[in-house]
Formats: C-alpha cells, structure tokens, sequence
C-alpha cells in the first residue's frame, strides 16, 4: 500500500520512520521541504507539492498543525479534485466540528476519512507505542487497524468521527492542568525552602501523583525546557481549541481560562518553542 505522510514535523517524522521500517512505501510533504529530507536515505520519496503526495498514493497520514493548514493541503483548489479513491487518515489535534466539517469536504470529492489523533510525544512515536484513538466507521477502523497499529499496538475505536477528537482534547487539557498545577505547588515548596525530595516522596504514595510529575520535575528544577517533545504553543493552541468547545457545551472553564493565561505569559516570556513545562518560568519567576 502506498501511503503518503504530510506534515514532517516533530511527530509526522517518527510516523513516518515507523512506515518505513515496515516496509511500506512512503511518500513525505513537508511545506519546509528540509525537513523532510533527511527521510531520502531511509528510502521516502519527498514530494515537492502535496498535489504530487496526493497522486502518489492511497492513504494520506495528515499530522499538519490545525484544520486550517489541513484545509490548505488537502482541500485547496490544486488538490481537492484529487481526493478520489483516497483515505485521509487525520492524527493531528483539531477540534471535532473542524474534524466533522473535513469529512464532509473529503466525502464530497469521492475520498473516505478517518481521525485518530494519538496521547504521547516522540519516544513514544519513535516505539510506537502511542494511545491511538480513533473516530470512524467500524469497517474503516478495521480496514486500516494494521497501519495504526505501527503507531501504537491497541489502537481504540472511540466512535464515529468527532468523538476521538474530543477524547483528545480533554486529555490535552489535563496535560496543561496537571502541569499548572504541579508547577504551582513546586514553586511553593522551593520558596518556602521544603526538602524536594520529602515533597516528591510523599506525592508518589498519595492518590494525587500522576507520573507527569516526575518526567517534568528536573526540567522545572533546572528551567531547561530546550528540545520539546510538544512546545508550549501547541498547548496553547490545543487549550483554546478545548475552552472553544466547552464553552458552547455550556461547561464552566474559567479554571482553564487561568491556565490560558499563565500559557500566554509563558510564550511571552520567549518560551513559544521550549517545552510546555517552561510554564513554571510564568508561575514562578526568578528572582
């Protein structure tokens, strides 16, 4: 099967990689063509243009980073009339109204659509053992199990498209909770000058710890937030896509909307492309 993988960025790479070492043959677009290069050697084909990815294959693996950027790759005057006979498989983060509004486009030009949005960052995708969630038909789910599953070894069928985008969002949205809330009571035991490892010791046996705690501990302890395996952009984009949604489901978010603000003050701080923990610069500053 000929798969096409749009979107060489931190997590379309690995994907791309993991295709690769299962012998499938891959084509790879990147609106940064240099990115894409270093997967030449690995034996992908780099398209130039996505029209060129589009009519090399069959499956188009989309990790682009929002629904605007999938709508000007795949649903451009250029490329749209193209999408006969093809299955676009979407595993970025979009909201599901923008997921559900994609399948309508992609249906109306003759293609079929998935989303399976993945929970991990890059070791995981190098592994492939991301938690691969899935919104599709049951026969599409089963239909393309095999290639998910060089992502992830139990890929989930959620329900039908929308649904898997919406566990995603919720689950992204604990990423920035936990990560606040963990940041905020790391700086209250610094200033107060309590002993870190008697705080961790205690966490890990309470009901209360969760191990992001200990994967974001020495970068907060050392404010090293370099080499992201998701930048705090992206967080922030993905919290704005979850108040947007859970505000017109009437959900009270103003906690959220603290956090938003936290994220914005850490972007502002030049953080955009460090990683996410880097909120504990905007929570606690240095002195």
């Amino acid at each position: 099967m000929k798969i096409s993988v749009l979107g060489i960025g931190l997590m379309g790479k690995p994907l791309a990689k993991r295709l690769l070492e299962a012998d499938h043959s891959v084509i790879v677009y990147n609106r940064t063509i240099s990115k894409a290069l270093p997967l030449e050697p690995l034996g992908a084909k780099v398209a130039q243009t996505p029209l060129e990815a589009i009519q090399g294959s069959e499956v188009l693996i989309l990790m682009l980073t929002d629904a605007n950027a999938i709508r000007e790759v795949i649903l451009s005057p250029e490329t749209a009339d193209n999408l006969q006979n093809r299955t676009i498989i979407q595993m970025g983060t979009i909201a599901p109204d923008e997921s559900r509004n994609i399948q309508k486009a992609v249906e109306k030009q003759g293609g079929q659509y998935l989303e399976a949005p993945v929970l991990g960052s890059i070791p995981q995708a190098k592994e492939g053992t991301l938690l691969v969630m899935v919104g599709a038909k049951t026969s599409q789910f089963e239909e393309y199990k095999p290639i998910l599953k060089q992502f992830g070894s139990q890929p989930q069928h959620i329900g039908e498209v929308g649904t898997a985008s919406a566990l995603k969002l919720a689950l992204n949205q604990l990423i920035a909770a936990l990560t606040s809330g963990f940041a905020l009571s790391l700086g209250l035991i610094e200033r107060q000058g309590v002993d870190i490892d008697k705080f961790m010791g205690i966490l890990r046996e309470s009901a209360l710890y969760a191990p992001t705690f200990d994967k974001k501990l020495d970068r907060m302890q050392q404010r090293n937030f370099e080499n992201p395996n998701f930048p705090t952009k992206h967080l922030l984009k993905d919290v704005n896509l979850f108040l947007n949604q859970a505000e017109e489901n009437g959900l009270n978010t103003e906690v959220l909307q603290g956090v938003r603000r936290i994220i914005q003050q850490t972007i502002e701080l030049g953080l955009s492309d460090q990683d996410y923990s880097a909120l504990f610069s905007a929570i606690n500053t240095e002195k």
